[in-house]
């Protein structure tokens, strides 16, 4: 049914258990920054709405509650590139040493070195950012170029249901970028596009079971979260009710919070514990196949930008996302 072991998964998540809770640390912080910034807009606005009358002041509750949740999404968007480099890269870099075997320190120093070795294979974070928007760009064209797609989820009928399958395994896909992060580290590749292009090539080539594996633990993330989303929507109701002028959308709003929180800090770990199991099983003695990089290179343009990338680092030559001083050589 699938290629990994979910108590293996769990295992390796009390194993790094000080990435976990650094996670858990971060993005509930951000959930309680949603609900701080959101309850102070609205208090603002309830405080400006007392100038005019019952309408407008719970008109003016209610854009000041918007405008404090999307500084709060504004400053997260800015955050993007830090908690790719420093917190899911480093807690890749953790997964992909235990998984091979290889012993590592406890506590804060595990959160170091796992930085450390990020830093080692990516200069800049910007770097790692650019390269991650790459390959979810390829991934979606392997998705495409994968045959049998009714086969990978034995579900009756499911040929009647194609658009709905390539919907979702386009949603699947989301979770199988940071295996293409985890082969660089485990190769030590000092070139991080050229690694990027040589994992693309062997995850097309075992496109279809790794989809299999992607496709099943996506209906356990978001079906975990959908229902991490149904608790929450008891408690965010109450913080919403003390909230000045409280909005109904507001509960709503909340618990998706609590749910991504949740769903960013615990679940997602998880499954990419499991999809790094399935990734490096089904390519253990594999070379990169020359016709589905030629594949590749016909159907994805983002795939042509991975190889110039790559050939101009191998040169040190300066790209739109590094200095050539900090260019490695190699693969």
């Amino acid at each position: 049914m699938w290629n990994f072991s979910m108590r293996r998964s769990l295992a390796l998540m009390v194993q790094t258990m000080p990435f976990i809770l650094l996670r858990c640390a971060i993005y509930f912080g951000i959930a309680l920054a949603y609900i701080l910034f959101t309850g102070m807009g609205a208090g603002v606005g309830w405080s400006i709405g007392a100038l005019g009358d019952d309408g407008f002041q719970t008109s003016a509750s209610i854009w000041g509650g918007v405008a404090g949740f999307g500084i709060t999404a504004a400053i997260l968007y800015f955050l993007r590139e830090y908690l790719l480099y420093m917190v899911k890269a480093g807690h890749i870099a953790v997964l992909v040493y235990l998984i091979d075997g290889q012993p590592l320190p406890e506590g804060r120093s595990q959160i170091a070195q796992a930085q450390q070795v990020v830093k080692s294979r990516y200069a800049q974070a910007n770097v790692l950012f650019a390269l991650d928007q790459i390959v979810k760009g390829v991934i979606v064209a392997i998705t495409g170029l994968v045959q049998g797609v009714a086969s990978i989820l034995p579900i009756p009928g499911i040929s009647q249901l194609m658009g709905l399958v390539r919907a979702f395994l386009r949603l699947a896909v989301g979770l199988v970028d940071e295996v293409i992060l985890a082969y660089a580290i485990r190769t030590e590749s000092q070139n991080p596009w050229s690694s990027a292009q040589t994992a693309l090539v062997l995850y097309g080539q075992n496109g279809k079971n790794m989809l299999k594996n992607a496709a099943w633990l996506a209906l356990f993330t978001y079906g975990l979260a959908f229902l991490v989303f149904l608790v929450m929507l008891a408690p965010a109701a109450a913080v919403v009710y003390m909230i000045p002028g409280a909005w109904s959308a507001g509960g709503f709003l909340f618990a998706l919070v609590f749910a991504w929180a949740v769903k960013a800090a615990l679940i997602e770990p998880f499954a990419i514990a499991c999809m790094l199991q399935a990734y490096f099983q089904a390519i253990e003695g594999q070379e990169p196949d020359q016709e589905w990089e030629d594949r590749l290179d016909g159907v994805s343009a983002k795939f042509r930008k991975l190889k110039d990338k790559a050939a101009d680092w191998a040169r040190g030559r300066p790209t739109d996302d590094a200095e050539p001083a900090r260019a490695g050589t190699g693969s």
